[in-house]
């Protein structure tokens, strides 16, 4: 297993050995009529909560297009989705990340075995020769990056220069949980694609079939009624200690910007010193709350900037901070108080 997948849950494939999509059958069907037109947009930004299904909806239509390279062939005029069968040679070339006209940049192990916080803008430039290079079997290049949030400044400038000069038959996938937080440069040359949470069912369905649980388990109902359409959230939260430690977070975070000392001590201490399952539950819950009113702020981003950036601003230090917990070991309870003190600051 990579650090990647590490990261993403022993229990979740990584999206591009996943052949199978629960749910965005609309998404789906707007990238299969763009291809079959013969003039798809040559980028996307494919944005959403994470653990919905929006990488996996990526290397669905990079296996795709790189399966049928002509999009007025009868083949893909017919077809009805981006599904391909396993046993394609290409299916199974991208599964094991061996694909010649597949690049995808995502964050990844440094010398130490320990996952970088960012994709660099080095890794980035890999796409000037990657476009550059041969084309691959009937023209087409893909590059998936998994998720343009990862990305340093330098990285999302060198991906700027060659989305402003896209090379012909090529395809940029951009998967991000928070594209309101993207580059304005970046977003104005994609075509934006949001996908919704999954319905309860959709979420039961993918979690059992990921975990190799049986559907009717009530726990993973409630982990599911509780995930708000994430399967990767349902899978943390099967184990009833991080729902109860996800509810205590919530509970925390409604009161904000008021904070009560005894129930972060209370709440530091239900962390343990070296649980990551329950480090996951509670960052995840951050992110969920964070992420809710970044969205219920883009309607009308233009009176709330201050607050979207001050909470974007918060939100690169958590996600840094408790990166440095999970690598360097750290106690979790002054994560903790700084979380929910950056919180209190960014709310007044």
């Amino acid at each position: 297993m990579s650090p990647r997948q590490a990261e993403r849950g022993a229990a979740i494939a990584h999206p591009r050995e996943n052949g199978r999509l629960f749910g965005h059958h609309e998404a789906e069907l707007a990238l299969l009529t763009a291809y079959r037109s013969g003039r798809i947009p040559h980028a996307w930004l494919i944005g959403g909560p994470q653990g919905i299904g929006k990488a996996t909806l990526a290397y669905r239509m990079a296996r795709f297009v790189l399966a049928h390279g002509q999009p007025l062939a009868p083949a893909v005029q017919r077809a009805e989705s981006l599904a391909l069968d396993p046993d394609d040679a290409v299916a199974r070339q991208i599964a094991a990340g061996s694909h010649g006209g597949l690049l995808t940049l995502e964050r990844t192990a440094n010398d130490r075995g320990v996952m970088r916080t960012v994709i660099t803008v080095d890794e980035t430039r890999e796409t000037i020769a990657f476009f550059g290079s041969t084309a691959a079997a009937e023209g087409w290049r893909v590059c998936i990056v998994d998720t343009v949030d990862e990305l340093n400044p330098n990285a999302a400038n060198a991906l700027l220069k060659i989305l402003e000069e896209p090379p012909q038959q090529s395809l940029f996938l951009l998967v991000s949980h928070a594209p309101a937080r993207v580059l304005a440069t970046i977003q104005s040359r994609c075509r934006k694609l949001r996908l919704r949470p999954l319905a309860t069912d959709e979420v039961i369905s993918s979690a059992a079939a990921a975990a190799d649980i049986e559907p009717s388990d009530p726990a993973l109902r409630e982990a599911a009624e509780a995930s708000e359409g994430s399967v990767a959230r349902a899978l943390t939260l099967l184990g009833g200690d991080a729902l109860k430690l996800q509810q205590r977070t919530a509970a925390l975070l409604a009161r904000l910007p008021q904070v009560d000392p005894r129930e972060l001590h209370t709440l530091g201490d239900s962390l343990g010193t070296s649980d990551r399952v329950a480090l996951a539950a509670f960052i995840d819950g951050i992110d969920r709350w964070i992420a809710e009113r970044l969205h219920a702020d883009e309607a009308c981003a233009n009176q709330n900037l201050p607050r979207l950036a001050r909470l974007a601003e918060v939100w690169e230090k958590i996600v840094r901070a408790a990166r440095d917990t999970e690598t360097y070991n750290l106690e979790r309870k002054p994560l903790v108080f700084s979380v929910f003190g950056w919180l209190a600051d960014a709310t007044r």
